[in-house]
């Protein structure tokens, strides 16, 4: 990466195949400069220009790294009435590079979302005989683009693709399964300990009709923070998600509307003795939920010396309040426009909630105005909690329904509109491609908050795609949780 000899598509594609191994975060100050270097070399410029993959995929490699860098690098590749020049979609590596950079445009850049649509097209209706493995790659990105996928599973799935290359790089390659299986390693203590909670807990004991999805809010956790030195925040975005799945089922499957309210002023006073006006089956869960977020504010006043309570239990406060207006709206049968279920179940999926918990557990100098960032309710926070919010929605929305539960954004958007179902859902899906536009531009933001953090804010939504992918429910049903993906990710180790 340091030798300045070579071409800029040979660093390019180095960059790209070290960050698609898994390898990113060893290489991350190299990986700066070297893309610092390309960028600020004005002797490249002409081989670039003309070569779409080189231009795409420096585009793509820019934007993810905050780099400035216009659309209109891609006007070379249009004709003189604005269109797509019809010979690009015979270079179909080209057009995958070209396909994978249209999910780094921002409001406004209209020339990408073109891109998008004219590579999808090209790349679905690909014929003749071309490489195996750039055809795999194809239906890969397809399937899920490199913007929405997770770390962990684009690297068990890379290592396996790019083995199968012409010409790996092979000490890169042995690199990346020993490092897998390290973080691997790391990932199954951590499992395990979780395990233990889990168990000590004996949630389900009280609470036969909840969810047991310890596995799957793990996996949330590693497509989130999946970095060795992040266990601490595995640990609170696995416990907050186990509880939040359950508080969940509280207030959505069995509580009355009266219990619910109970349950909410329970939380809204934070004390412990609130439990004496709690029913039987809610006084462990309160307990619980009181217990785990003290010990997490007990571990941040020994780190910091600052009482984090307040601001936990303000969040705790406006979750239970989201749950709580979601069944007064069940139990009324009052049907809420889209913008009103928006604005509500952004904050009820849970991840604002998860999210500041993250920011105190990675251990940060914490600012008040830091603090009053996270307390704004901030964009960062809330676009990566509508990705979640609307990728759940698509995923589960029907399983839902036939259970009794509320209606969701889909069903929403048909009452408020009166069209079919699908029509709302390809609505919902591109107002979740909208949002990442929204994400693409905030996440290079100034912001008071660590780069660390702005990360796991948007690592969450891509969890969120990952989980949903396929419209299915990943964490709701565990049917859906791919044996192969859980055993990849969590069991089997890659044979080096």
């Amino acid at each position: 990466m340091h030798d300045k000899n070579n071409s800029p598509l040979t660093l390019l594609e180095l960059i790209d195949d070290i960050q698609r191994l898994g390898l990113e975060h060893i290489f991350e100050d190299d990986i700066h400069h070297a893309l610092v270097f390309v960028k600020e070399s004005i002797s490249n410029a002409a081989e670039i220009q003309n070569n779409l993959h080189t231009t795409a995929l420096r585009f793509r490699l820019f934007r993810q790294e905050g780099l400035t860098v216009s659309q209109d690098v891609f006007k070379v590749f249009k004709d003189c009435q604005g269109n797509f020049l019809e010979h690009l979609s015979q270079d179909v590596k080209g057009m995958l590079s070209l396909y994978e950079a249209s999910y780094l445009g921002i409001d406004g850049e209209d020339l990408l979302d073109e891109a998008k649509v004219f590579a999808r097209k090209h790349l679905k209706c690909i014929k003749g005989n071309i490489d195996p493995n750039l055809q795999e790659m194809v239906k890969h990105s397809l399937d899920l683009p490199l913007n929405y996928q997770i770390n962990r599973l684009e690297a068990r799935w890379y290592i396996d693709a790019y083995s199968r290359t012409q010409n790996p790089n092979y000490n890169l390659l042995e690199l990346a399964k020993l490092e897998y299986n390290m973080v691997q390693s790391a990932h199954q203590k951590d499992a395990i300990e979780m395990s233990r909670w889990w168990e000590n807990l004996d949630l389900l004991k009280t609470l036969p009709f909840a969810r047991n999805r310890l596995v799957e809010c793990f996996i949330w956790s590693v497509g989130a923070a999946y970095e060795p030195q992040h266990n601490y925040c595995r640990e609170v975005i696995t416990k907050l998600a186990c509880l939040i799945t359950i508080i969940d089922d509280v207030y959505d499957v069995y509580s009355t509307l009266d219990e619910a309210k109970l349950f909410t002023d329970a939380v809204e006073r934070w004390d412990a003795n609130a439990v004496e006006d709690l029913p039987d089956y809610m006084k462990l869960c309160f307990l619980a939920l009181f217990n785990t977020v003290n010990e997490f504010a007990y571990d941040t006043i020994k780190e910091s010396g600052l009482n984090i309570i307040p601001c936990l239990k303000q969040m705790w406060v406006r979750h239970c309040k989201a749950y709580l207006l979601e069944a007064t709206w069940f139990h009324s049968e009052y049907k809420p426009t889209l913008e009103e279920y928006l604005d509500n179940g952004s904050v009820s999926v849970g991840f604002p909630l998860i999210l500041v918990n993250v920011y105190f557990a990675m251990h940060p100098k914490i600012t008040e105005e830091a603090l009053l960032f996270l307390k704004s309710y901030p964009d960062l926070i809330r676009l990566s909690s509508m990705v979640v919010r609307l990728t759940d929605d698509l995923g589960t929305s029907t399983a839902e329904l036939e259970r009794g539960d509320n209606i969701k954004s889909i069903q929403c958007y048909m009452n408020d509109k009166g069209v079919t179902e699908e029509i709302a859902r390809e609505y919902i899906r591109d107002l979740t491609d909208e949002t990442w536009k929204k994400i693409n531009a905030v996440m290079w933001a100034e912001s008071p908050v660590s780069r660390e953090f702005i990360k796991v804010c948007v690592h969450k939504a891509r969890a969120a795609e990952a989980m949903y992918q396929y419209e299915e429910d990943g964490h709701g049903d565990p049917s859906n949780v791919s044996k192969s993906r859980v055993l990849s990710l969590l069991v089997d180790a890659i044979p080096v």
